[in-house]
């Protein structure tokens, strides 16, 4: 008799250990994070070509992403299950279009759904502020990880790849070749980032823990995010 109940016990932590276990992964709201191809390999190895057809992803629930079109010919976003891919069109003006019909030599991407809000001290402006801000604010989180921030800016420089058909690529100079850098002020925007400590060379630049692409509100220009003054936005974390 001692010996069923010693065995009813068990079995009940274990059950309850495991039920438990699958309460926590169904109110997991954001996955791991998806990466196909390499920076760096595109930057020393030139692999231009795509590795991934942003068409094939299936799960568009909560989709964020980034990353460069094939061939180094424009950039690609996706902000919450949109698709985004802008081209330089002159040295001032850009084209941003709706379009999942891309391909990307290197690409990041997650699903997230819901998102903790959070507010940002005034003294939070630059990019490195808010590298260290995420890292402060995430440190048992499973990393890497998706983030955004919304709200206007003071001032930013985005740019968009540009590289000339046909040239070929051994060196981030000649990566950036054509690439054509754009002035913004006083806009309300949307940024998707997406943050980690072991992806440098990867999605990441070596010498940075985010990588971030930046979309006006009214979708008329979009780019990878250089520089940035803040004058009132919000972060916002996945919920964990």
């Amino acid at each position: 008799m001692i010996k069923k109940v010693i065995v009813g016990i068990i079995a009940i932590g274990i059950f309850g250990c495991n039920s438990d276990q699958k309460k926590n992964n169904s109110n997991e709201t954001y996955t791991d994070i998806n990466i196909v191809g390499a920076m760096k390999n595109v930057m020393w190895k030139g692999e231009l070509s795509g590795s991934i057809n942003l068409d094939t992803i299936s799960n568009k629930k909560g989709l964020y992403g980034l990353g460069p079109e094939s061939y180094l010919t424009g950039e690609l976003l996706i902000n919450n299950g949109q698709s985004y891919v802008s081209k330089v069109t002159s040295d001032s003006t850009m084209t941003v279009e709706k379009r999942f019909d891309v391909s990307a030599p290197f690409l990041v991407y997650a699903n997230v759904t819901e998102w903790n809000e959070i507010e940002l001290a005034s003294s939070i402006k630059y990019i490195k502020d808010i590298e260290r801000l995420v890292d402060e604010k995430t440190t048992d989180f499973k990393r890497p990880f998706a983030f955004k921030l919304t709200g206007k800016i003071s001032k930013a420089i985005i740019h968009i790849q540009n590289l000339p058909q046909g040239k070929k690529v051994s060196s981030p100079k000649e990566a950036h070749k054509g690439q054509t850098n754009y002035e913004l002020k006083d806009e309300e925007a949307t940024i998707i980032g997406f943050f980690s400590t072991e992806h440098k060379g990867v999605f990441t630049h070596h010498d940075s823990n985010i990588h971030l692409h930046l979309i006006t509100k009214d979708e008329s220009k979009m780019g990878h995010l250089d520089e940035l003054e803040i004058e009132n936005m919000k972060l916002y974390l996945p919920k964990k």
